[in-house]
């Protein structure tokens, strides 16, 4: 993510970037007065959560003062990761009671978001939550009516929103660079099991726990919650329908959640945004495409390149006995007159110093010290949580199903 450069051809994107970049300018500029320390507590140091501490932890100012789990072996982990000792607790009700901590980090399973947060933000802590931020449709309404009533800071872990190559390029997609979007696809394709290793067989529901619908809501939840709020981003509202279909195709190991996913989620004006997720191809990868009527913006972790659609070279008669000259062509020939368009995109040239989960950690200390609302903020957790939770249900009901309206 570091070596990352992003060429500008025939696009100038300075003006646009310091535009977009306003939100988060704070974080990129060194403050020569000392800052205010941030205490964290962290509900989950597993995985993400230790990815998340090491990026705080880049943070001038922050230190990590608790954390709590089910499983021990994940504070020794921890302890190294900090190098200190950090205080422990097996259960996280002890932890939300500290007075010494300022935040708690909330990286647990899905299924414990809500009631973690919930018990966070009661405690008087400010909270950064992992995406999605919330299990059920009531979850999610309990968690932005308890943040919309008290004062504390609520971060939802939507890192993609504080990429400074993607604000620009939505930026240009908003003041129509590529004419009026209708479709968005994103895929975000592996090549694994998604397993982690289990040192005793007891273990695996609380290791594995993405694998199993009482903890995850699967590849939507977990990957393709990034990509619906890009689509909710671009079209500047919540999805109103969802259909999703999957399967196991490859991986019978007992999991419950599917190891392939695709969904469609309808937006007004016909507007459509289509998600698809493997495990047993990874060639595609991680990207979205954002189709326009007069051009497409590809997205990926790394950069944002636009590619622009040609002229017409033959169209239908517009006048009463005017013709059109024909063409002969074989099945390679596309119907409307386009030829396929293979020429060099156009990327943004966009300084990018660190990673966005950097970025954003960066970003939930800088609202905590200066009390300014984060970008990814609980109304933003919302939209896309209703259409991943919508399209999950969609995957039983086996039909398009309607997306609640935000509350």
């Amino acid at each position: 993510m570091m070596n990352r450069r992003l060429f500008v051809q025939g696009l100038s994107a300075a003006t646009l970037a310091a535009k977009s970049m306003t939100s988060i300018a704070a974080m990129n500029v060194a403050d020569p007065a000392a800052p205010a320390p941030v205490r964290l507590g962290i509900i989950g140091p597993g995985s993400r959560g230790k990815e998340l501490i090491r990026n705080f932890l880049r943070v001038p100012g922050v230190t990590i003062v608790a954390a709590a789990d089910v499983y021990p072996p994940r504070f020794q982990e921890l302890n190294q990761l900090c190098g200190y000792t950090v205080a422990s607790h097996s259960d996280y009700r002890t932890l939300v009671d500290r007075k010494d901590l300022d935040a708690i980090v909330v990286a647990t399973p899905l299924s414990f978001h809500a009631e973690q947060v919930i018990a966070a933000l009661e405690s008087g802590h400010h909270v950064y939550g992992e995406k999605t931020m919330a299990f059920t449709v009531a979850e999610v309404n309990d968690v932005v009516k308890k943040v919309d009533a008290g004062k504390q800071i609520f971060q939802v872990g939507h890192q993609y929103r504080y990429a400074p190559w993607i604000q620009s390029a939505i930026d240009y997609v908003q003041r129509g660079e590529i004419g009026d979007v209708t479709h968005i696809y994103g895929y975000w394709h592996r090549n694994n099991d998604w397993r982690r290793p289990v040192p005793d067989p007891s273990l695996e529901r609380l290791i594995n726990w993405r694998l199993y619908n009482k903890f995850s809501l699967g590849l939507l939840a977990e990957l393709g919650s990034h990509h619906i709020d890009i689509a909710n981003w671009v079209f500047g509202e919540t999805a109103h329908a969802a259909y999703a279909t999957g399967s196991i195709a490859v991986y019978h190991d007992g999991r419950e959640n599917d190891d392939n996913v695709q969904a469609v989620l309808s937006y007004s004006k016909g507007r459509r945004f289509v998600f698809s997720s493997l495990t047993d191809n990874a060639e595609v990868g991680n990207q979205l495409w954002i189709y326009g009527t007069k051009g497409s913006l590809n997205l990926t972790l790394e950069d944002a390149e636009f590619f622009y659609e040609p002229k017409r070279a033959n169209r239908l008669p517009s006048k009463p006995g005017e013709k059109v000259k024909a063409i002969t062509a074989g099945a390679s020939y596309r119907p409307g007159g386009e030829m396929p368009y293979r020429g060099a995109g156009k990327r943004l040239d966009i300084p990018v110093t660190e990673d966005p989960t950097t970025t954003a950690c960066r970003a939930f200390i800088e609202c905590i010290r200066t009390g300014q609302k984060p970008v990814a903020d609980a109304h933003i957790g919302m939209r896309s949580a209703l259409s991943v939770i919508t399209a999950n249900q969609s995957l039983g009901a086996r039909r398009e199903l309607e997306v609640p309206a935000p509350v």
